[in-house]
């Protein structure tokens, strides 16, 4: 016997299906009909000997470099960016990483001074038993 596993039928899975059919299967079939279209254009051109196939091939190179071409503008304008922040960041950083050095030097010391007091009966209590014993003479 095998089990049925129903999918679930709740209100987020329905939008989840209805966005998939219409956010990722539609764009995807609507690019592929429209590139099968462009080779069944450029086929029919080549073909029929009317139309020009260099110029086609023109055509097609820029299709395919003009989007690199604009991923590296974006590309390069972020990293001019995030260079020019990081230039910035470089001109204030020695001032407040020196703040934040001395306030955390002084929190240290308040750390340490509150430890030991924090310790200072357990170690008296500790020292005043040993005293004791070793006044009694016992080990």
């Amino acid at each position: 016997m095998k089990a049925v596993i129903h999918p679930p039928v709740h209100e987020s899975y329905q939008r989840h299906r209805s966005q998939r059919t219409w956010q990722i299967i539609l764009p995807v079939v609507l690019a592929a009909i429209v590139f099968i279209a462009l080779i069944v254009l450029v086929s029919l051109a080549a073909i029929r000997g009317t139309g020009d196939v260099a110029r086609w091939a023109a055509v097609a190179t820029i299709w395919i470099s003009v989007p690199a071409i604009l991923f590296g503008l974006i590309v390069f304008l972020l990293l001019a960016g995030f260079v020019y922040l990081k230039m910035r960041l470089l001109r204030i950083a020695p001032i407040y990483t020196g703040k934040a050095q001395d306030f955390v030097y002084r929190l240290s010391g308040a750390v340490k001074r509150a430890a030991d007091a924090a310790a200072k009966p357990v170690i008296f209590l500790g020292g005043l038993g040993a005293t004791i014993q070793a006044l009694l003479g016992r080990k």
